[in-house]
This record gives structure tokens, C-alpha cells and sequence, in this order.
């Protein structure tokens, strides 16, 4: 068994003023994607130039923070809501949610590509590749935050969480860390370096993330207050994961198929 190493999950304090770890990761992904995407936004290909990079960024937080929060509560916690509809606004609280937040995304980058006038999945394929450093620096908060831990296990590298029982588990949150982050950025780099059809990449991001977030689920407690929603097995982030992947490979099926015919 492994020890958990607690790391406090303030990161800094300033007088009044807490920085905690999680948000400073949110921060990292963002910055990435500005940092990287500026470099991208030289190619040929590119829908937007690398001054437009700032603002692609801006609309995708938003899009990731607004649709994060409303997708929790609706997917995770729509009965709490239904009791007390102004929890949607308790942030502090925390409940985020990676299928709302890829939701909102769509939604603000459908906006910005009205605005640099060009076609939705030319933007989703620019960021595909970009987006899976921005999971993998979510899932470290989230097991600096000792929270979305994993199943109970005897493997050797299972962890005590401080409040997750006497019984080591799954450290799931660095398994996600490894297969929606790294293993997906590594898959989408090699893809994307030669130029694919249009909605190819998109197809591939999503398809890819939907398969790994599936598998991981094994390994991952399901929310308490769901617990398995079907065979006692099935939870809900399978149920979402499943369209992922059917969308994911409808695709890029798609995708090649326009540009045969």
C-alpha cells in the first residue's frame, strides 16, 4: 500500500486571500491551451489567428466553469436543486462536471466561431489536442483535494484517503489523470499531425474520453448519493460516457466519409 501524501490543499494564503491547488489547476489548463493554441494558431490550417487565441480562451472557460457547474446539478444533483435551486450558485460547495463542461464549450465555441465566422469543428478540431492537459491538471487537484477516490482495493499501490475510510483504494483520480490527460493529449498529437478532415479530431477527442472515462469508472466510487444506477455496475458517468462514444465514432465516420465522396 501507498502513502497518501497529504498536501494541503491551499496552496497559498494571502492575508484574507486562499488559493487553493484545484483552481490554480484550472488556471494551469487554461494556460496551456493560450500558450500552446498561440503556437497552433501559426499553422495553415487554422480557423483563427494567434491574437484571436486570447479570446477563444476566454469563451472556452466560460464555457467550461458555467457548464461544468449547471451539468452537475443537473446530471448529479437535480433533486438538491429542485429542494434549493439557488445551490446552483454555491460554488464554494464545490460539484463539477466534465461532460457539462465539454456541453458548455460546444456551446461557446458554436458562439465564437459566429464571430470569427467560421465553421464549428474547425474551432473543436483546433482544441481537441489542446483541451487534455486542462483534464489532466483537474484530476491532480482533485487528488490533492482527496476527493473522487476509488474503489476499495489490495493492490499494492492502493491509497487510505483522509476521508475516505480505513481501507485503501483505487487512487482513480490518477488513473483518469493518466488515460483523459496524458494518454489522450499523446493520442491527439500523433493524429493531428497530419492534417485530417474536418470533424475527425473532434470525433476522436470525444470517442477517446468517452472510452477511458468508462473504464476508469470500474476503478471509481460512484457519487454517494447515487451510488450504481443499473445492474450494480452501471454508473452514471458510464451512462454519460456511452453517447461519447457513439457520437465519437459517428464522427469521424463522417468525417472521412465526406471527404470520399
Amino acid at each position: 500500500m501507498l502513502t497518501y501524501p497529504e498536501i494541503d490543499p491551499i496552496a497559498v494564503t494571502l492575508g484574507p486571500i486562499k488559493v487553493h491547488w484545484y483552481g490554480l489547476m484550472y488556471l494551469i489548463g487554461f494556460a496551456f491551451v493560450w500558450l500552446v493554441g498561440k503556437k497552433r494558431a501559426l499553422m495553415a490550417s487554422s480557423p483563427v489567428t494567434p491574437l484571436q487565441v486570447e479570446d477563444l480562451v476566454y469563451y472556452g472557460a466560460l464555457g467550461v466553469v458555467l457548464g461544468g457547474r449547471i451539468g452537475y446539478v443537473l446530471f448529479y444533483n437535480f433533486s438538491q436543486f429542485l429542494a434549493d435551486p439557488l445551490m446552483l450558485f454555491k460554488i464554494w460547495q464545490g460539484g463539477m462536471s466534465f461532460h457539462g463542461g465539454m456541453l458548455g464549450v460546444f456551446i461557446a465555441m458554436w458562439w465564437f466561431s459566429k464571430n470569427v465566422q467560421c465553421q464549428l469543428f474547425e474551432l473543436t478540431d483546433f482544441i481537441a489536442p489542446l483541451s487534455p492537459i486542462g483534464l489532466l491538471a483537474g484530476r491532480i487537484g482533485n487528488f490533492i483535494n482527496s476527493e473522487l477516490w476509488g474503489r476499495t482495493t489490495d493492490v499494492p499501490w492502493g491509497m487510505v484517503f483522509p476521508n475516505g475510510g480505513p481501507l485503501p483504494r483505487h487512487p482513480s483520480q490518477l488513473y483518469e489523470a493518466f488515460l483523459e490527460g496524458a494518454m489522450l493529449y499523446l493520442i491527439l498529437w500523433w493524429y493531428t499531425r497530419k492534417l485530417r478532415p474536418m470533424m475527425a479530431a473532434t470525433g476522436m477527442a470525444i470517442g477517446m474520453y468517452g472510452v477511458f472515462r468508462f473504464t476508469v469508472e470500474f476503478f471509481r466510487m460512484p457519487d454517494a448519493h447515487l451510488g450504481f444506477i443499473a445492474l450494480d455496475w452501471l454508473t452514471m458517468g458510464q451512462i454519460l460516457s456511452t453517447p461519447m462514444i457513439i457520437i465519437g465514432a459517428g464522427l469521424i465516420y463522417f468525417a472521412y466519409s465526406n471527404k470520399h465522396s
